[in-house]
């Protein structure tokens, strides 16, 4: 039964399958055997196990990562003056740098025995996060060393003498690394490095030396202008068979010092006027010995696959750290502005136009702060998962966008004149750098989420391919054989489960127990359906899938919002199914479901074979897409609740460094909003005299208090809470100004705004 299963139904399938099999680059080869498949395989299989989602360590910082947060990062938060940074020196004060170094942290990722830190991927995400929120050039700087670059590369992959040498060098800050890999005409193409070096013997420190002939030319490389070590990626070639009978050997990875001779490095690229330090470098024939490839000779040609296995940890931890400051900063801020600012009489953050910004900001900075900790969760449980941390990295960092956009728009004028005060202008002028760095961000989204994803996630096309390319053709089909009715019984399951699932509303599907059983009813709908397009896209498309961008890029947002939901549903659970946090979660949840669902309505509408698209609307929304985007009450509950201090506003923003100062700019709108808050029942009290007609409403604020106090309305304390608090209000609103030539900062300090100001009637 089973050879005539094979020949009449797997050996045609299995030469149509090598026919339309999408071929792959060597470059794509390593990077889809590189790293590990981990929840997002889960997602991919239509049946998402939620128990082991939530049997995932709980993300939490040891004594010693606190205790460094405590004290260490407040310290050098409390050194940076970012306005000073930015538009006067154009660089971090020495005793900044000196700081850094001294308290090691450029070598949170160096294990302890070379003097390094040995973080978690959790805390180093942390340190990034809650620094960005203070400044973006000091976060880059601190990042960098700890993303991809030597420290890591010597890490996995160095000879022990490397290793010996440089790590504990980096880890105590007496070498300050950069890592050279884009160039004018190789950004997220790494396999098109025209950079190249050339296996030779040379003469090198007096004696004849068997090396490498490196000419390069990099750009964009932060830390160049300060290195002292250059970790360069190039491809080497062997074209007189020296170190063997391969004459492209491919990308290979070399430490050099940056004091070597040949190597220009100094010189500084103008980031978007940020003051990260970040510029070019270049060399002509420089000769290197062997021994500085890292890992040593054994490790020649074998950067590309170490490059794409650190590239997931750089984009899992250090970009959206960047995008989580911003969900941090903003909401806290936002909250805060939107409640001081008045606007005939109330309120901004009362309107519902603003509010529903507001709710954005609120809901999708949740949403940030679950997936952050989802993704270092994945990387302290030793997963290498490149699916996963390219959807952060893509997702974050466009959310980052959003809200950036949504809180300039309610800050107004307030957000556009840098300052002192100013505390989004620089955040808003950097957010293209999350954007490009470690992969464009549409590269990201259109080529490497589902375009890997699609292949490294299922359960049975990767072993399918693998069978495809089995050199021995019978036993390549053998293998495809054991996997290809595996695979039909899946399809059908979900195709099934699929339909059922739309056709009953989800009530049927198994979910835990608690409030958000319906959410883990709809998301797993949503798995099944996306494992189904992912079945009928790749047997419908085949080799041309990789070449529909906008397709893949569409079930490449299913996949990922199906991923996102799931950060929010688990720190939901780890945080204690707080009641008061579900309109955020609901909020977060909402948009999920609303953008992955309306992703894949997109990708069925636009699809090459109208017959498929229509076949799989039909599967999945055959009574219509009823995934709406987060209704006004949740949106609106969101918004009220930014604009209530306590205990949750603080612990859902807990990430936003400021100093409670009026010297500070987040500072003085925290000190007011929580002033003005503290006088809200005054305020009802004086709203009320003016409705019953015991006070004027044409009076400003002063003399209104003054005749609200002849009559006993309010008492001396009360009317002088009630200026002190209205008086720190005028203050946070102003702007900053300048001398004409910008010599000199006019910012406003302390005043009386009683001599202009009409009161705000309504609480």
């Amino acid at each position: 039964m089973s050879s005539l299963r094979q020949k009449w139904i797997s050996d045609p399938a299995f030469k149509l399958f090598k026919k339309v099999l999408p071929p792959l680059s060597s470059t794509e080869k390593e990077a889809m055997e590189a790293g590990s498949v981990w929840w997002d395989g889960e997602l991919f299989s239509g049946k998402p196990n939620w128990s082991t989602l939530h049997n995932y360590p709980k993300p939490q910082l040891t004594a010693e990562e606190q205790a460094f947060m405590d004290n260490k990062v407040e310290t050098l938060l409390s050194m940076l003056d970012d306005h000073k940074i930015v538009v006067e020196d154009r660089d971090l004060p020495k005793e900044v740098w000196d700081f850094m170094r001294k308290e090691r942290f450029f070598s949170l990722i160096i294990s302890k025995k070379f003097g390094g830190l040995e973080f978690s991927s959790l805390a180093n995400s942390t340190i990034v996060t809650k620094i960005a929120t203070r400044s973006l050039s000091a976060a880059v700087s601190v990042m960098v060393p700890n993303s991809l670059g030597p420290g890591e590369l010597l890490s996995h992959y160095g000879t022990q003498e490397q290793k010996d040498y440089w790590l504990p060098r980096l880890a105590d800050g007496t070498d300050i690394p950069c890592f050279a890999l884009t160039g004018p005409e190789a950004g997220s193409d790494a396999g098109a490095i025209p950079d190249q070096g050339i296996v030779c013997t040379q003469e090198f420190e007096g004696k004849e030396t068997l090396g490498i002939r490196l000419t390069w030319n990099k750009r964009y490389i932060t830390l160049a202008p300060v290195a002292t070590v250059l970790g360069l990626a190039f491809k080497l070639k062997d074209p007189e068979g020296l170190i063997g009978d391969k004459a492209d050997l491919g990308i290979t990875c070399a430490l050099i010092p940056a004091d070597h001779e040949g190597v220009e490095i100094g010189e500084r690229h103008d980031p978007l006027g940020l003051a990260f330090m970040n510029g070019p470098t270049r060399g002509k024939d420089v000769f290197i010995p062997m021994e500085w490839i890292i890992g040593g000779q054994e490790y020649a040609g074998k950067g590309w696959r170490m490059l794409v296995e650190c590239l997931s940890a750089g984009r899992g931890i250090s970009l959206p750290a960047l995008g989580t400051a911003v969900g941090h900063l903003t909401a806290r801020t936002t909250g805060a502005y939107a409640y001081v600012r008045r606007q005939f009489g109330m309120s901004i953050g009362k309107f519902e136009g603003v509010a529903e910004a507001m709710g954005r900001i609120g809901g999708l900075g949740y949403l940030l702060e679950a997936s952050r900790t989802l993704t270092t969760t994945s990387l302290d449980m030793g997963e290498k998962p490149g699916i996963v941390t390219a959807i952060a990295k893509y997702h974050m960092t466009e959310m980052a966008r959003t809200l950036l956009n949504d809180c300039m728009d309610i800050h107004s004028g307030r957000a556009i004149q840098v300052g002192p005060m100013n505390y989004l202008g620089h955040h808003y002028a950097g957010i293209p750098v999350a954007i490009t760095v470690e992969g464009a961000n549409i590269l990201t989204r259109n080529l490497m989420i589902f375009g890997q994803g699609a292949t490294r996630c299922h359960p049975y096309v990767l072993k399918e391919m693998e069978a495809a390319a089995n050199p021995d053709a019978k036993e390549g089909a053998k293998e495809f054989d054991a996997v290809l009715f595996k695979h039909i019984q899946h399809a059908l399951g979900n195709k099934l489960g699929a339909l059922g699932s739309a056709l009953t509303g989800s009530h049927f599907v198994g979910k835990p127990s608690g409030p958000l059983g319906r959410y883990y009813q709809h998301l797993t709908r949503l798995s099944r359906a996306l494992a189904f397009s992912a079945d009928t896209a790749m047997l419908t498309l085949g080799g041309e899938l990789k070449r529909k961008e906008v397709i893949s890029a569409r079930l490449g947002d299913g996949l990922s919002y199906l991923y996102l939901a799931s950060a929010v549903l688990k720190k939901f659970k780890d945080d204690g199914s707080l009641k008061q946090d579900l309109p955020y979660v609901e909020y977060a949840l909402q948009h999920c479901m609303h953008q992955g669902a309306k992703s894949l309505e997109e990708a069925y509408r636009n699809f090459p074979s109208k017959v498929a698209g229509l076949g799989l609307k039909a599967v999945v929304f055959p009574l219509g897409n009823h995934f709406t985007a987060p209704d006004d009450k949740v949106t609106l509950e969101v918004a009220q609740l930014m604009m209530v201090p306590g205990e949750q506003r603080d612990r859902l923003t807990n990430l936003c460094y400021f100093e409670n100062t009026t010297e500070d700019s987040v500072g003085l709108m925290e000190l007011a909003f929580e002033a003005m808050y503290g006088i809200k029942d005054l305020e009802k009290k004086l709203f009320k005299a003016i409705k019953e007609k015991k006070i004027s409403k044409a009076l400003p604020l002063y003399e209104k208090l003054d005749a609200a106090l002849e009559q006993g309305i309010f008492t001396e304390q009360e009317v002088d809470r009630i200026k002190q608090a209205d008086e720190l209000r005028y203050q946070a609103i102003q702007v900053d100004h300048f001398s004409h030539d910008f010599s000199q900062t006019l910012t406003n300090g302390p005043q009386s705004p009683a001599s202009s100001k009409k009161v705000d009637d309504a609480a």
